[in-house]
């Protein structure tokens, strides 16, 4: 797991792991190789034995941003790493300080074109959904912003909330707590539809910015060379889990849309996000080395 404890990433990662050790029959250790957005972890797996006993759950991030941001990677997701199952995803909501007089994102772009400064956008580290998400808006709003990347999650969110930063791309499921809480302020998701989760919160669509429709997978993989017969069989396990009823209740009330493709469906995705992705980091020009 890429990601510190108690962050969306390692709930699902726990509940997950937590229900295959019931399947499984044996134990199933989560241990958190956080930092770098991911990318720790998954350099990790991708130089482990290829038996099927070292598993990653990695985003966007580490497996179809990092390859176009980052020329130095120290792995190759597309040669290293085989996807078993894309087990979840989460929507993003941008997000401003309370003290924020920007009320919906109509008043956040108008004031945004007015200033004469670039806006901070925080975001959990260079490279992630977050970064370049603030970058594509910004591009369709017609603005400029300045990243401003923390090294920790919680160390962003309490830059948000003091208002140290001016907006930032939060998931669902870091978002609801926090807003709900009254620490932020949500202006719009990038999700197709409203989350029931803050059924108030428009979409960028509704808002008038269609574009605006990214969002943060989760999948399951494995080193390069595992047998074809194992990763069936973790796929069968994993796609079982995750739609047992008390797993699909906890990580949908923590914000998370429920998958569990086929191996065959996680790779085509993954191909795409990367494609996709690799076209976004390079209308932007940033390199993370």
């Amino acid at each position: 797991m890429g990601f510190a404890p108690g962050t969306g990433p390692d709930v699902v990662a726990r509940t997950l792991g937590l229900k295959l050790s019931e399947t499984l029959g044996q134990p199933v250790v989560v241990e958190n190789r956080a930092g770098a957005g991911g990318q720790i972890a998954a350099q990790f797996v991708a130089k482990s034995p290829a038996d099927g006993y070292t598993l990653l759950i990695a985003d966007v991030s580490a497996i179809s941003i990092a390859p176009a941001a980052f020329s130095k990677l120290a792995y190759d997701p597309a040669r290293e790493l085989v996807p078993v199952s894309e087990v979840v995803r989460t929507d993003f909501i941008l997000v401003v300080p309370n003290s924020s007089p920007a009320k919906s994102v109509a008043d956040f772009v108008k004031a945004a074109r007015a200033s004469k400064d670039k806006i901070n956008f925080a975001t959990f580290g260079a490279g992630t959904p977050g970064h370049f998400g603030a970058e594509m808006f910004a591009e369709q709003g017609g603005f400029k912003v300045e990243p401003v990347h923390f090294r920790a999650t919680g160390d962003a969110v309490t830059g948000i909330i003091a208002g140290d930063v001016q907006a930032a791309f939060v998931s669902t499921a870091l978002a609801t707590a926090q807003v709900k809480g009254g620490k932020m302020r949500a202006l719009a998701t990038t999700a197709p539809q409203r989350s029931p989760l803050l059924p108030d919160v428009p979409t960028f669509t509704e808002s008038g910015f269609p574009k605006a429709d990214f969002s943060a997978w989760f999948c399951l993989f494995v080193p390069a060379g595992t047998p074809d017969a194992v990763v069936s069989a973790l796929n069968a396990k994993v796609v079982a889990a995750v739609n047992a009823p008390e797993v699909r209740r906890q990580l949908e009330e923590a914000g998370f849309s429920i998958l569990g493709t086929s191996t065959a469906d996680a790779g085509k995705m993954v191909a795409a996000e990367t494609v996709r992705w690799s076209k976004v980091v390079q209308a932007t020009g940033f390199k993370g080395d």
